[in-house]
């Protein structure tokens, strides 16, 4: 049988970028076990508008479901992030803002997948909205895109955020005046590389923001409120915590500018996030003391051995912002892990499914712990 999986990108998500493919890793994994289970996996990456709002990129989603799931095969959708969320409204029984015109395939929706979705919100929206968090905004598209589609980074680009980390105290590794220095020059950078799809990635970010102010945990506590999960369809998610960087992270990056600029980026969002409202705390109302429900309880004790604390994060997400429906999978890792993007062996070869580190976190994700989440993830769509 043939089953339809539409993957939806998060936050700064894109369906490719050059060569560059979002989702990858996931799609090559995913396939391969539905293939070994005797189905044929059809793979659809959209191509979203990476911090639209919630509304404007669950309608493309529909567009695109509409357009291309044709007969009677099963529909899946993975939604990593904010596509978890695109996602949970196109399926929502209660959903008025999408055409009913573009819902006809809804009755063959099986499974809705969301990994590190922010269900409950996240303080890092909040802080986006911010002067300084507009910065921290472009710093972060810039270095995604140097990260992906560049390569090889070029020895200019190279010396001026050497300088700058030279100039920094890395016992404060995070310095928003000399940022603007460093997002500079990544500007430089991606203009030497002229390549449209790049310029329209980052046009994109610029022109609409509207999930950063819906994203904020504040507005997530109406639009749960909203949300309404579908009878007969399977909810399952996956969620992830990364330590916070040691100070031999950061000795481990000498030498290395950008891996060092990417450590500190990673550091502030990681302390951003962990910043709650005790008021807005970024997980279920209806949970116990822990926050949480009891079989998400039972699952992440036997993880990690405790309870994760309000602070707890993978850079980007609260950890119990995290948790939705069946918690199929949970372990160290950050936001951009759990898609395949963490370093990969020293003897890898660079190729299309080489594993690249582009947000350094130091969790020190791993190919067995990839594969034990895939299996996971793959176990529940075909169940």
């Amino acid at each position: 049988m043939r089953h339809h999986v539409y993957f939806s990108p998060g936050m700064f998500g894109f369906g490719k970028l050059g060569s560059y493919t979002y989702f990858a890793h996931v799609e090559r994994e995913l396939t391969a076990r539905f293939a070994a289970a005797g189905q044929e996996l059809c793979a659809h990456v959209i191509e979203d508008l990476p911090t639209a709002s919630i509304r404007r990129r669950s309608t493309r989603l529909a567009e695109v479901i509409q357009r291309t799931a044709t007969g009677t095969d099963p529909i899946h959708l993975l939604g990593h992030s904010t596509g978890g969320l695109d996602a949970r409204l196109v399926a929502s029984p209660s959903t008025t803002s999408i055409p009913a015109d573009l819902l006809g395939w809804l009755p063959r929706l099986r499974t809705v997948t969301t990994m590190n979705t922010p269900h409950y919100g996240t303080p890092l929206a909040s802080f986006f909205a911010t002067s300084n968090g507009q910065r921290v905004l472009a710093a972060l598209s810039m270095l995604t895109v140097a990260g992906l589609t560049l390569g090889a980074t070029p020895l200019r680009a190279t010396s001026v955020l050497l300088g700058f980390l030279q100039r920094g105290d890395l016992a404060i590794p995070f310095k928003l005046l000399m940022l603007d220095r460093a997002v500079e020059s990544v500007v430089a950078m991606v203009d030497d590389a002229g390549r449209p799809e790049v310029r329209s990635f980052l046009a994109a970010i610029e022109d609409d923001q509207g999930s950063m102010l819906q994203l904020s945990p504040e507005s997530m506590d109406l639009v749960v409120a909203g949300f309404e999960d579908r009878s007969g369809v399977r909810y399952q998610a996956t969620a992830s915590m990364s330590p916070a960087p040691t100070p031999q992270r950061w000795v481990e990056m000498v030498g290395h500018p950008i891996r060092a600029l990417s450590l500190s980026l990673f550091y502030a969002l990681h302390r951003v996030t962990a910043n709650a409202d005790a008021r807005y705390p970024c997980h279920a109302h209806d949970s116990g003391p822990a926050g949480m429900r009891a079989d998400h309880e039972a699952h992440v004790t036997g993880v990690f051995g405790r309870l994760p604390v309000i602070a707890d994060n993978d850079g980007v997400v609260p950890f119990r912002s995290q948790l939705w429906g069946t918690l199929v999978w949970s372990g160290l890792g950050d936001h951009l892990d759990v898609l395949g993007h963490y370093r990969g062996d020293r003897d890898e070869v660079p190729h299309e499914g080489s594993h690249h580190d582009w947000l350094t976190s130091g969790s020190e994700f791993s190919h067995r712990q990839f594969a034990t989440l895939m299996d996971a993830v793959a176990s529940g769509m075909l169940a």
